[in-house]
């Protein structure tokens, strides 16, 4: 019998993390023996109680703190520090005032010392289908909050990343081009085939855009539960998160997440 296909393993794994840091106030247990596993070009989506560790998992799967305990795996390999194929799309843009919108999204080439010529080259690609093509020597502060997030995401698209970690991206915008660039960026996610990770405070985000949300429990963080999300359509393709928003399916979702949230907080 033949050995199973690597392809079959976890994308990315974490296996009992643990997380313990030293501050002013003594030593915090942020998180207690994690464990979580997503597949190649799956989207999940990870929720829970301010506080409970959800970004730290972000940061842990990149590369740039180390748990206490148990390990972070890309592809079956320890994940050992900062991974060129893992890309990072923050809450805020930090875009770079005196840089052109074009030189921001090259910005992450340049750190890993990649080909910046390429790079420019997929990020005038990217910017222009993000339908930014006319803004591609403009400068931050002369595009809306949805446009520079748009340019948040090319920047984190340029260096080819697998994985996208997605922390609270859209938190910052209002509700109207929040929702527009869920649609956004659910599609282009999807049809690149990146395998994502999403933190959110936002159940009907997490529901409509995911197709796994992870919750968990207040600090330090453990997985409480996981919910697959399954929507019923006549073609069989997922809707997108604004059509999803609108299912039966969705507002069972979100009363069972909402029910789990609720026992935490009174918990």
């Amino acid at each position: 019998m033949r050995a199973p296909e690597a392809a079959a393993s976890p994308k990315v794994e974490l296996r009992g993390i643990s997380l313990r840091y030293f501050g002013l106030e003594g030593e915090t247990e942020a998180l207690r023996d994690v464990s979580l596993s997503v597949a190649r070009g799956e989207f999940v989506a990870i929720i829970g109680q301010s506080g409970c560790g959800k970004s730290t998992l972000l940061s842990l799967i990149s590369g740039i703190i180390k748990p206490t305990s148990g390990a972070v795996l890309l592809e079956g390999k320890p994940v050992a520090g900062p991974n060129r194929k893992v890309g990072y799309m923050l809450q805020q843009d930090y875009l770079f005032e005196w840089r052109t919108i074009l030189d921001n999204t090259v910005l992450g080439a340049e750190i890993q010392r990649a080909d910046v010529g390429k790079a420019r080259e997929r990020g005038a690609l990217l910017l222009t289908g993000y339908g930014l093509g006319e803004f591609l020597h403009h400068r931050p502060r002369q595009l809306s909050g949805g446009m520079r997030q748009r340019v948040a995401l090319a920047r984190t698209l340029t260096t080819e990343p697998d994985v996208v970690l997605l922390d609270e991206p859209f938190s910052a915008l209002d509700s109207q081009t929040r929702l527009a660039l869920a649609d956004e960026v659910t599609d282009i996610l999807r049809r690149e085939g990146k395998t994502a990770i999403l933190v959110t405070h936002d159940i009907g985000e997490a529901i409509s855009m995911a197709e796994r949300v992870i919750v968990l429990s207040r600090r330090p963080g453990r997985v409480k539960s996981e919910h697959r999300i399954d929507f019923a359509t006549p073609d069989g393709v997922r809707p997108t998160p604004f059509a999803a928003r609108t299912t039966p399916e969705f507002n069972h979702y979100f009363n069972a997440l909402w029910r789990e949230l609720e026992v935490h907080v009174e918990g």
